[in-house]
């Protein structure tokens, strides 16, 4: 998809999405899924054009619906198109989950292993323990994830399989590869957090 294309345009009529808005106030589950079937490409392409994964947008737009549930109440007519309030969301939930995956695999890039010979002479002894401590740190708290979520996470950050190529290479189902990448990262922060103290 071009980083020109904003999605495809609205199938229905402004009018028609704040009538299914303001029933989705109310509490018309039915006018959510009517809602979902008009606007979830839309929605969907926003998403896409930011994280260019499938997956993560496929989730975002998800996110972005359950979103318009809770807040369908709030909506206000006068301030701008729903397609507008939509693409909002879609956008501000699709930059905060792409922040989110650059700071996780900030985190978990490998540092090279280097024998002390190999750095630079420039670099000096300290860049040298620095980078030590670093990596050490890093193997300490992967060493202490179960192995399940361990190596989930080797194979989506240091050989950088999707999610879906992680499932096809382990044969775990999808959203239990997600889930272990998931906790094993909240464990690595904390650990890493505790260690940096």
């Amino acid at each position: 998809m071009s980083e020109s294309t904003a999605g495809p345009a609205p199938v229905m009529s402004n009018k028609g999405w704040i009538n299914l808005v303001h029933r989705i106030a109310s509490g018309d589950s039915d006018a959510l899924s009517d809602f979902y079937d008009e606007a979830n490409r839309y929605v969907h392409a926003i998403a896409m054009r930011i994280l260019r994964d499938p997956e993560e947008a496929e989730e975002i737009t998800l996110d972005v619906f359950q979103q318009v549930w809770r807040l369908a109440g709030s909506y206000n007519a006068e301030r701008c198109a729903v397609s507008s309030w939509l693409a909002m969301m879609a956008r501000s939930r699709a930059l905060d989950r792409w922040r989110s995956i650059q700071s996780r695999r900030r985190l978990l890039v490998p540092e090279p292993v280097q024998e002390f010979d190999s750095i630079s002479p420039e670099a000096g002894p300290e860049a040298a323990m620095a980078a030590g401590q670093r990596q050490s740190r890093l193997s300490g708290a992967m060493a202490l994830l179960p192995e399940e979520q361990r190596q989930m996470i080797a194979l989506a950050f240091w050989e950088g399989l999707s999610h879906s190529e992680v499932a096809a290479r382990t044969g775990v189902p999808l959203g239990t590869v997600k889930t272990r990448i998931r906790l094993g990262m909240l464990k690595l922060k904390e650990e890493l957090d505790h260690a940096g103290n």
